[in-house]
């Protein structure tokens, strides 16, 4: 099984937090979406990152894969058991999709028609609004993490470099994410590229 992943791509970055946290030992191919290779481009006619090859199954669209990579691999679990639960977790990662991570280039690479500081209100309103569901629990959907608080931990880790400041009732949002990025699994997700987003240069 092969993971072909941006460095900096917060959807490679998630499915890199799926592998870590459930602990797979993969291979994972860096891989510039600039300049992407033609038989990566004949694997994925999307053109976009990541792509999983596992034996003669290829898989493309992190949700799709961070799905699969639950089932394939279920312990831990990283869904809801109960259906209702799961039906929700589902609809949440799609809302996170195309609410938020589709701003990442409006506000990773600005132009003239670009609409930054609306793109910056819709992510800090947005955040803010889901404030009250860390207020009595630890994760999205209770004690454990889910492929949801993935997706979540990466997009909040990525909030300087989108130059989004949370106010002060989005706190406990940026409370779960300093223990989301405590985790050593989410350590271990980071390329040093992502480290450096918020640290600067590594040591």
């Amino acid at each position: 099984m092969k993971l072909y992943a941006g460095l900096v791509c917060p959807h490679s970055h998630r499915t890199r937090l799926v592998l870590s946290e459930k602990d797979i030992s993969i291979e994972i191919e860096s891989v510039d979406p600039a300049a992407m290779p033609e038989d990566l481009r004949d694997l994925n006619p999307y053109g976009d990152l990541p792509v999983l090859v596992d034996r003669g199954l290829v898989l493309y669209n992190s949700a799709i894969i961070m799905e699969y990579l639950d089932e394939r691999f279920p312990h831990p679990p990283l869904m809801p058991v109960d259906p209702i639960n799961r039906a929700q977790a589902r609809l949440m990662l799609w809302r996170i999709d195309q609410d938020w991570y589709s701003l990442h280039r409006r506000l990773t690479e600005p132009d003239k028609k670009s609409d930054v500081t609306g793109a910056r209100k819709i992510l800090r309103d947005g955040l803010t609004s889901i404030a009250p569901l860390f207020q009595q629990q630890e994760f999205v959907f209770g004690e454990g993490p889910t492929l949801v608080d993935c997706a979540l931990a990466v997009l909040l880790w990525r909030l300087p470099m989108y130059g989004v400041e949370l106010p002060a009732p989005a706190r406990p949002v940026l409370r779960y994410g300093e223990r989301m990025f405590a985790r050593a699994a989410f350590r271990g997700s980071l390329t040093e590229q992502e480290f450096e987003m918020r640290h600067g240069k590594s040591a």
